[in-house]
């Protein structure tokens, strides 16, 4: 929106870019999994249009709306984002990419990164040409995180790193990897950790996928031996990555409950179920419907409220423990609604409705990744509510 223009004038001239822009196949909001548009220097679009979809809003900067201009973004402000999601859910636009660096990388480096780095890393994830994955977890730093054994060995121009990280989603198909990398052992734990962003081509990197019991495998093991990374590779200070690690968590967290809001689809599929089986639902499914849809109003209504005071420089710090447990309940609630009006018909993995006993199955993950949902419990008791240990 040009300086001075008002918002219904920036509405009027979103949507004619949308109709202009937005080819047909991609007004489909309500997309499975094959449909999403993870970009990458692998990736395989789906269709022309899903190519074109893509390019056409890197170019205007809406696959990262509210970054700045000079990172890849379109500027915009939260009031224009809101005004840029509801015109792209009036058409039911599908998101042109989805992106571990757009939800979790980018925020930590515009706030963390030099603006070197920011010009190195940012606009190669707006324009999806780069697939990030994410480096936590171990097999030993699970829920405590900050405990975290793989080491990197100061070389003087280049780490040396060494170790193994697990359920790292989609690190087969990634490219690049931001890792949590203790490099002062003697450290106390929260102190001697670097957030260091990898190479996976780089010689010494391996990936091991885990198979689960949806069918879906998103998670690998992922195996680094003398990788070399080199010094400039380091978001923050060294040894400081704790203060990057937590921050990112936030919007990992706010990420992840965005799925219990309907953000990412789930919401649109179970309208479409619920207005498929009304007629035949009893009282008691109808209510459970009716209770589900209110809540994800509500988590939305609130995940726009933190957003609005993230704009005015109030993160949602703990907070987003709260978000996320309620965003993991709600998901688990809704796909096990979709499981009782799909009737026996939805414990098919290839049946007339779709897989939406692997849905189902996989929605249980929402309550270990980005922190389990014991640890979610506890941050919110100790540090929002402020009840004793």
């Amino acid at each position: 929106m040009s300086t001075g223009q008002t918002s219904d004038g920036f509405r009027a001239e979103l949507r004619e870019w949308l109709k202009a822009n937005c080819p047909v196949e991609m007004r489909d909001s309500g997309m499975s999994e094959d449909a999403i548009c993870w970009g990458g220097r692998n990736w395989k679009f789906t269709s022309t249009a899903q190519e074109q979809w893509l390019n056409r809003c890197a170019e205007k900067g809406y696959t990262v709306p509210t970054w700045p201009k000079e990172y890849g973004g379109a500027g915009l402000t939260r009031e224009q984002e809101k005004i840029f999601k509801q015109e792209m859910e009036r058409i039911g636009a599908r998101s042109p990419l989805e992106s571990f660096g757009i939800w979790m990388l980018g925020p930590a480096l515009l706030h963390f990164g030099s603006h070197d780095q920011k010009l190195e890393y940012l606009p190669p994830i707006a324009r999806g040409e780069v697939r990030w994955c994410q480096g936590y977890s171990e097999p030993g730093a699970g829920s405590d995180l900050a405990n975290v054994q793989t080491r990197g060995e100061d070389k003087g121009d280049h780490w040396l790193v060494n170790g193994q990280k697990i359920w790292t989603s989609y690190a087969d198909k990634a490219d690049q990897i931001f890792a949590l990398v203790r490099t002062d052992r003697e450290a106390p734990k929260h102190k001697g950790i670097s957030f260091l962003l990898i190479e996976m081509a780089e010689g010494g990197v391996e990936t091991r996928p885990i198979k689960m019991i949806s069918g879906i495998s998103p998670f690998c093991e992922t195996f680094f031996t003398d990788v070399k990374v080199p010094k400039h590779r380091i978001v923050g200070e060294e040894n400081r990555g704790w203060d990057v690690a937590k921050y990112l968590l936030t919007h990992e967290r706010e990420m992840i409950s965005g799925g219990g809001a309907g953000l990412s689809g789930g919401g649109r599929a179970l309208g479409a179920v619920l207005n498929e089986t009304l007629d035949t639902m009893g009282d008691t499914l109808r209510a459970d419907a009716m209770r589900c849809e209110i809540d994800a109003l509500a988590i939305g209504l609130t995940l726009e409220r933190y957003k609005d005071q993230a704009e005015a420089g109030q993160g949602a710090g703990d907070a987003s423990a709260m978000l996320k447990y309620m965003g993991t309940e709600l998901n688990k609630r809704r796909h096990e609604l979709m499981m009782t009006a799909g009737g026996s018909d939805a414990l098919e993995w290839d049946g007339p409705v779709g897989n939406r006993a692997g849905d189902w199955l996989r929605t249980k993950a929402n309550s270990i990744e980005g922190g389990t949902s014991e640890v979610m419990l506890s941050i919110i008791s100790r540090r929002v509510l402020g009840l004793p240990a």
